[in-house]
């Protein structure tokens, strides 16, 4: 089973409608106790960042010791934010911490929001896009980017006037700036990747 965390930050129902309509066992809950019992935890969010982590509350400091412990965790776009350090967007707010970084305004120059499909250069390290090949195009919502300052961490990009991360994997820790439950098959392929390395424990490869 996969927990998607419930914290009034926007597009949670539509990322468990996702997983339930490739098949799988997705559970909509706050519940500290439902979340732990969880095979993997999928961590996703259509807010600021300041507002995303009030909104989290006490559940912060449960995805960060179950994440800590090894279990799966999927941040998508704000919860993909909320995985690094810290964020400047109004103001200076925490992240979790998972990955070493912070998130910053997309530079000016560049229409923003960010919004709609863009090619993700996809590296073959990455659990996330088995058997999606070298590249695919995902659907993008966003203001703000993630700054990666983690040598351990595995990247892809997409070019928006600069290379802008993706999506990133860190060992058990997984983040998609992009909504994957909203870019069709290959979305759908990346969320089935996600179960895979859930049934697994860990890493598929």
């Amino acid at each position: 089973m996969i927990a998607v965390i419930d914290y009034d930050v926007g597009n949670v129902r539509s990322v468990c409608n996702a997983f339930r309509y490739i098949g799988f066992d997705a559970v909509l809950s706050s519940d500290p106790a439902v979340i732990q019992g969880a095979a993997g935890v999928v961590l996703p969010g259509v807010a600021a960042f300041g507002y995303a982590v009030a909104a989290l509350g006490s559940l912060k400091d449960v995805v960060r010791r179950l994440a800590l412990g090894g279990k799966p965790l999927l941040g998508i776009c704000v919860g993909f934010q909320l995985l690094f350090d810290e964020s400047c967007e109004y103001g200076r707010h925490e992240g979790l911490g998972l990955i070493g970084g912070k998130v910053a305004a997309i530079p000016p120059g560049r229409v923003i929001p960010h919004m709609g499909w863009n090619l993700v250069e996809m590296p073959d390290n990455m659990d996330l896009f088995a058997g999606l090949g070298d590249a695919k195009h995902f659907y993008f919502a966003h203001s703000y980017h993630a700054q990666v300052q983690d040598a351990a961490a595995a990247l892809a990009y997409t070019e928006y006037g600069f290379e802008m991360v993706a999506a990133v994997q860190k060992a058990n820790v997984f983040g998609t700036q992009f909504h994957p439950e909203k870019s069709g098959p290959q979305g759908l392929k990346v969320l089935e990747n996600f179960v895979r390395v859930c049934a697994k424990g860990g890493r598929t490869c």
